[in-house]
Formats: structure tokens, sequence, C-alpha cells
């Protein structure tokens, strides 16, 4: 059984926040907090009210105002010499920088905030950093090293009914099924984290699942109703809560089903749409993904040949300087679906993520 889900990074003072609070009253109270925290000189809560405010920054798009207080609450916890607060910030920070694009940087993060978690005894912050780990490889397309750490995790959050984790597990297992084609599997696991994550009220989770079963429905069974339903429901939850970069990936996904449904002008302003969204909150992969979304459409609504190739392999570039693995295959794929010949990509077993 699992209990409601719960935020762990809102600690200290913030306690009493749940997983569904908006982020801006989130950022709110954590200001709040951290400014009397700071009179008071107490640099443990500083800290902790730092990391709520650091998280809210970072899921409102505001990079630079997240990698600032992140920063800032290491720094603190530091000084209390409170090793789980140090751990909880480098998880942050390490959550940002994939979110950034900058991948090797999140690993270093992420690592030493398992380890740090690890000899400090909280579980809990040792969990979700090895759960970034997971996130980041399977993003960058290396399923088979990060395959076994997501089954691993999703045992743990299950043996101790932690419904939030669970969800996540299972959308990123799904979402490795989806990516390599076995969709029957990837909606049965989405659709399990969809009735976890209602269940324990985790609507952040279950708005990522109905992502997921969107996806599906679409690409699997061309239900595009079926699917823009899901989205619909998703983003009414995103709107709510505030959910910045989650809204642009809806909106991105939007573009994938009308434009697998061959509404072609429909997908582009989808596109254009998550592209300005990603730009407003630097988020560099939904940007190219983006991109590459727009991309298509505008062949398919008769852009010019010639053009279309060249955008195509600066996207190749910049999917490569993420360091997404698969992004040659992402771009082959695009080229072959075009008949646009492709004089440098291979264009064997492409697949096309989706998030």
């Amino acid at each position: 059984m699992y209990g409601k889900a719960f935020a762990p990074e809102y600690q200290g003072a913030l306690t009493t926040l749940s997983v569904n609070s908006s982020l801006t009253d989130v950022l709110a109270a954590g200001t709040e907090q951290l400014r009397a925290a700071e009179r008071a000189g107490k640099p443990g809560e500083v800290a902790r009210s730092g990391l709520a405010v650091a998280e809210a920054q970072r899921r409102l798009g505001r990079v630079a105002d997240a990698d600032r207080a992140w920063k800032a609450s290491y720094r603190a916890a530091r000084e209390a010499e409170d090793a789980g607060a140090m751990a909880w910030a480098l998880w942050s920070g390490g959550t940002l920088a994939r979110q950034r694009g900058a991948l090797p940087l999140a690993r270093r993060l992420l690592q030493l905030a398992a380890d740090l978690g690890e000899r400090g005894g909280d579980i809990v912050v040792r969990g979700y950093s090895l759960a970034g780990l997971a996130e980041t490889g399977r993003i960058q397309g290396d399923y088979e090293a990060v395959g076994r750490l997501h089954e691993q995790l999703l045992a743990e959050a299950r043996r101790r009914g932690e419904a939030r984790h669970t969800v996540w597990a299972l959308e990123g297992i799904a979402q490795m099924h989806r990516n390599t084609g076995d969709y029957d599997t990837a909606y049965a696991l989405f659709e399990e984290s969809a009735e976890i994550a209602a269940r324990a009220e985790d609507r952040r989770g279950h708005a990522w699942a109905l992502r997921g079963l969107a996806d599906v429905v679409s690409v699997r069974d061309g239900d595009t109703e079926r699917a823009l339903e899901l989205l619909s429901e998703a983003e009414t939850t995103c709107r709510a809560m505030r959910l910045s970069s989650a809204l642009a990936y809806n909106h991105k996904m939007r573009g994938n089903v009308l434009y697998r449904a061959g509404r072609y002008a429909e997908a582009r302003a989808l596109y254009e749409q998550a592209l300005a969204e990603f730009r407003e909150m630097s988020e560099p992969r939904g940007e190219a993904l983006s991109r590459l979304g727009l991309a298509k459409s505008l062949a398919r609504l008769g852009r010019d040949r010639g053009e279309t190739a060249a955008e195509l392999a600066e996207l190749a570039g910049t999917l490569e300087r993420i360091g997404l693995q698969h992004a040659r295959k992402m771009v082959a794929r695009a080229h072959e679906e075009l008949g646009i010949p492709d004089t440098g990509l291979a264009l064997a077993g492409a697949t096309e993520a989706a998030r």
C-alpha cells in the first residue's frame, strides 16, 4: 500500500507544504522562512529554506535564480556542518544542471549528493540523487547502464511504500520501453504510475503519466483525440501548479500528436509555442527537440529542402553537444521521414525520443 505523496525537499519550517503546493506559494513561503532564518543566524534553517527556494525557482524555469539559491543553500549547510542539507543542495544543483543540458556536471553533483547522503545516513536524499543519476543516463539514451538502476530504485520505493518515487521509477522505465518500441509494456507502466499517483494525490506525477499515456495512445493506436484529451487534463494540472517545464513538454507532445495525425499547421504552432517556452527557461534539450519537430512540420508545409537539411545538420551538432547519445539517430529518422538525403548521418536503427 502507498501512502499520500510527500515532498522531502520541503524541510524545516516548510514541512507543512504539500507536493501539490503551487510553486509560487512555495517560493513565497520559502523566501519568508529564509529571511527569518538569516535574521536569527540559523545556518541550518537557512540551508533548508533555501533548498525550497532553489527548487521553486528551478521548476518555474528561473535558471539564474535557482543556481544562486542552491549554491547559497550549500554554503549555509556547510557552515552548519549538516551533511544531509549539503547533500540536498547538491541534489538540487545536479537536477538544475540536467535541466540546463549540462549533463556531465549533473552527474558529478548528483554522485556527490548520493555519497554525502549515504555517509550522513539520509536514505531519502541518497535515493533521490541515485534517481537523478538514473534519469540523466536515461535522457542520454544509455538504457543498458541505467535500466537496472531504475529497477533497483523502483523495488526500494515499492518496499518503503513511497508513492512519489514509485511513480517516478515506473515512468522512467515506461519511457525506455516506449523509446525502444515496446508500446504495450510502456502503456501498462504509464497506466500503473497514473493510478498510483492519483491515489497518492501526486498531481505532478499524474500529469507526467498522462503525458506518457497520450504519447503511446497516439503512436500505437493512432487515437489523436484521446491523446489530446489526456494532454488537456495534464495541462490543467501544470497550469494550476505553475509547472513551467512540464507544461512546455506537454505542448511539445501535443505538437508530436498533431504531427503524427498529419495536422502540420497545428503542429507547427505548438512546436513554436513550446520552443518559446523552453527558450524563456533556458532549457536546451527541450528547445532542441522542439526545433526538430518544428523543422519537420515546416518541411511538410513546403519549406525549401535545402533549408531543412541545413537545420537538421545544425540540430545534430546541438544535440550531440548536449550529450544525447541518440541524437544522430533522431535526426537521421527525420531525414528518412522527409526523404531528404543525408550525407553525414547514419540512418540505421533510428528511434525518436519523446521526452
